[in-house]
């Protein structure tokens, strides 16, 4: 009996040490990501932004077109004065910085929603597993969006996994069924001619085309939630509000003045710096910073290097996400931008916050190319069915070598994994770490797989405010348009 109780002891002074040793480097983490707002040097503040590049830098701009796919209008956009804070004094008013973890009769979250700023909702296509699908709304949450309309397809839209996302906080599950199908075929974006050239072509070019029509579908769930702003990202995208107070994406658009319709969030690209990576969004935390937030010098001089024999400075696009106010007129412009069907919509670039790109981060995101689409591994059935470059390399090396070349594919071109390059570029600011996503999302991880308390606090962390559960998506069945016939703030 005596050995015994020995044993439980031990066991339990064990289990308490690890906790004690691990609690202050979890909150020490979550504190000094709270409080980081990004470097303020002069050199940050002579950036080339929305306003676009000077005419003896036109070779940028060739560049960034072909690396982009924004449609045509969107270079009529009025460019912004890069000034914020006049619209709406959510922000001012809301300068305390409040902490992840509040002590107290144990921790408890505090939710980054916050019911008096903007609202924020996510549109998206996917067909993501359930788990992945979770996380990536568990982490936007956090950063203050409430709402996340999910159009979904293949694994995604099983009957059992879409019934679990449908009881997610602030999840709209919407089926490809036959009643979307029919409206989205009397889309009036088959009439007009900004998505023109992406019509009856198949795989990456149907992709792009749905997306449109479900960007089109996710404004009127929009308007009739009473969103403020509306943002299209992917499942391998997360938003990362750099330079907000409390990381939070809703200060990030509080700050712009009422009369900008649009914000562009520039894209990252992750960077894997193994060849085994399994899951990106908690293993990779090195990024390619876009243009827009560069020096550009820097980026010129660099350029081939970071390239590393690809088409263009990334492999895959380069022009970015956009936030766009939900008002009357509102339609999607490609699944990069949106514009309007009744003014020329005022855009401005955000200086910091981004949109983090995880793509080929995994061998097996290359090698399942080779079953991607109906394609032949031709170039110019690649060219067909692929919008971009590197896509249409990757699927050609998928198609047409074996395992042991393609890995050695892999490594030669998407594997950054020589120490004194990445320092380099680490350095000249073309390449950035960033932690706060990989803390996040592992915290929610171990949530899911950790304790009852844990699990209640992550469950917490993610409600939506009182009142405000998502709606079904029946509600898409009703055609008058909320945005006619409800005044927007």
């Amino acid at each position: 009996m005596k050995g015994s109780r020995n044993v439980a002891t031990s066991f339990l002074a064990s289990r308490g040490a690890k906790f004690l040793i691990a609690l202050p480097l979890v909150l020490a983490a979550f504190a000094l990501m709270l409080q980081w707002s990004g470097p303020q040097s002069p050199e940050r503040q002579e950036l080339l932004l929305a306003g676009g590049l000077p005419s003896h830098m036109s070779i940028a701009s060739a560049s960034r077109e072909r690396e982009g796919l924004a449609m045509p209008a969107t270079r009529a956009l009025n460019e912004g004065d890069g000034k914020k804070g006049g619209g709406d004094d959510y922000a001012s008013k809301n300068d305390r910085v409040s902490e992840l973890w509040r002590p107290g009769a144990g921790f408890k979250p505090t939710t980054f929603l916050d019911p008096k700023g903007p609202k924020l909702a996510f549109v998206t296509t996917t067909s993501d597993s359930y788990r992945q699908i979770k996380l990536w709304t568990q982490y936007h949450q956090s950063l203050g969006v409430g709402r996340f309309y999910l159009f979904v397809d293949g694994q995604a839209a099983r009957p059992e996994v879409a019934a679990r996302l449908r009881t997610l906080p602030g999840v709209t599950v919407v089926l490809r069924d036959e009643a979307l199908k029919h409206r989205q075929a009397h889309s009036r974006i088959w009439n007009e001619t900004w998505l023109a050239a992406f019509f009856h072509k198949p795989c990456n070019h149907e992709l792009f085309v749905l997306q449109s029509l479900n960007m089109e579908e996710g404004i009127q769930l929009a308007a009739a939630d009473g969103i403020d702003w509306l943002l299209h990202i992917d499942t391998d995208e997360l938003a990362y509000p750099g330079g907000a107070p409390e990381f939070s994406l809703q200060r990030v658009l509080a700050a712009y003045p009422a009369d900008v319709d649009t914000v562009v969030f520039p894209n990252y690209e992750s960077l894997p710096e193994r060849d085994d990576v399994q899951d990106p969004f908690t293993e990779v935390t090195l990024f390619k910073r876009n243009y827009h937030h560069v020096v550009s010098d820097a980026y010129f001089k660099a350029y081939h290097t970071v390239a590393r024999g690809n088409p263009n400075y990334f492999i895959t696009y380069g022009n970015g996400k956009s936030a766009a106010r939900v008002q009357s007129g509102l339609r999607p412009n490609g699944a990069h931008r949106w514009y309007s069907y009744v003014k020329a919509p005022k855009e401005e670039t955000s200086d910091q916050a981004a949109v983090l790109h995880f793509t080929y981060n995994r061998f097996e995101d290359l090698k399942s190319r080779r079953d991607r689409c109906d394609c032949a591994p031709t170039e110019e059935d690649a060219k067909r069915c692929f919008i971009l470059p590197f896509d249409r390399m990757a699927f050609l090396a998928a198609s047409m070598r074996s395992d042991e070349e393609l890995i050695r594919w892999f490594r030669e071109r998407l594997v950054w994994n020589d120490p004194a390059t990445v320092t380099d570029l680490l350095k000249n600011g073309l390449f950035v770490r960033l932690y706060e996503p990989q803390v996040l999302i592992r915290g929610f991880m171990a949530a899911d797989d950790g304790s009852p308390s844990l699990q209640a606090a992550a469950t917490q962390l993610a409600q939506p405010p009182p009142g405000e559960a998502a709606a079904g998506a029946s509600r898409l069945s009703v055609r008058s348009n909320p945005l006619d016939v409800k005044a927007r703030r």
